[in-house]
């Protein structure tokens, strides 16, 4: 299994996007009373006219026959700042 350094991340454009948006969406949830490393994160992204929008997700861990506790953090990719923050059901 190959090792990645930081040095190689550092080359790949799309690693550190992904690594920024990570960066700013846990201190948007920290801010808002989720805590990153207890929950299921899951990144996605939407290409828009303007540029990449990555969208991050925090869940609860234990989410079976759960609702709520769901916090959606969007970062502008272009802006690198936190567009919208949606409270889930």
């Amino acid at each position: 299994m190959a090792t990645i350094t930081v040095e190689a991340l550092q080359h790949d454009p799309l690693a550190m996007s992904i690594a920024r948006a990570v960066s700013l969406a846990n201190k948007a949830a920290l801010a808002h009373g989720v805590d990153p490393a207890h929950s299921m994160i899951t990144i996605t992204d939407e290409c828009l006219p303007t540029g990449r929008v990555w969208r991050i997700h925090y869940g609860p861990r234990d989410f079976v026959g759960r609702r709520g506790g769901d916090l959606i953090v969007l970062v502008d990719e272009r802006l690198d700042a936190v567009l919208r923050i949606v409270r889930g059901q």
